[in-house]
């Protein structure tokens, strides 16, 4: 109808007239007038610069090869960019999901509005320090280990392993890190570290929180049944139950406490 010349004037009518007329949307008419296009298979945008089956198998090779378990897409990502394989970080995490190779995790129950809606990661290492404990079997009996990590370098700080679980064998991971962070031991020598921890007994007996008051550490526990609020030693404990205390056994005390020495420099390095 456009292409039809008027009676009176003898020029096509165009198509800016007819649809005017018929009330038409000119975008309309140009998409039906224009063939689709083909739709091609597989992701939109540049391929990488490797194919997907070879990049899944570099993918399982890191993980093989990697000294940890329970690796996640982010350090599967970050080993591969060290080995010189660049690529994003969706397209790891489409390709652990789709080949199963993601670790395990848990889903918690839905639960009602958290206490704690900010962050628990500073903007610099040692402004927060957080600390726990967990037991584990010896030859000797049931032994407590006691964690100290930095809350913004994920760096554990301090680790210790007694018999006895008492506030005085808590304090030890604190005053690994205060000798290793601020080169002494001396009053106020900590002044604008806080310390995260729970509310456990050792944590809040007087002998801790004098110690604490002592170094200048500004004692923060966490809120009452919120253990996010601790998340990042509880999370460091995970790594460590999975990558030793889950997988070698010890027959004494000593043997274990030199065991987590060792594992703390390994887990800082690497």
């Amino acid at each position: 109808m456009s292409r039809t010349a008027s009676p009176s004037s003898g020029k096509p009518y165009g198509v800016a007239t007819v649809c005017r007329i018929w009330r038409v949307a000119r975008a309309t008419v140009y998409r039906h007038r224009t063939p689709a296009r083909p739709i091609r298979p597989g992701r939109p945008g540049p391929a990488g610069p490797i194919a997907d089956p070879d990049l899944v198998e570099e993918i399982r090779r890191v993980l093989h090869d990697s000294p940890f378990h329970g690796e996640g897409h982010r350090k599967v990502w970050a080993r591969l960019r060290i080995a010189g394989i660049r690529t994003s970080k969706r397209r790891v995490l489409r390709l652990m999901r789709g080949n199963a190779l993601l670790a395990p995790s848990r889903v918690g129950s839905p639960r009602g509005p958290r206490a704690h809606d900010g962050t628990i990661i500073p903007d610099a290492v040692d402004v927060m320090w957080g600390t726990d404990l967990t037991t584990t079997i010896t030859g000797q009996g049931q032994a407590a280990v006691f964690v100290a990590v930095d809350h913004h370098s994920a760096e554990c700080v301090g680790i210790h392993a007694a018999l006895r679980a008492s506030r005085f064998e808590a304090l030890e991971p604190l005053r690994q890190g205060v000798r290793r962070h601020f080169g002494a031991f001396a009053k106020g020598i900590t002044r604008g570290l806080a310390l995260r921890h729970d509310h456990g007994s050792q944590y809040m007996a007087d002998d801790f929180q004098k110690e604490l008051r002592f170094l200048g550490i500004e004692s923060s526990p966490a809120f009452v049944r919120a253990p996010e609020g601790n998340g990042c030693a509880e999370r460091f404990i995970r790594t460590l139950k999975e990558n030793l205390l889950w997988v070698r056994t010890f027959d004494t005390v000593e043997e274990l406490r030199a065991a987590l020495l060792e594992f703390r420099e390994f887990y800082n390095a690497t």
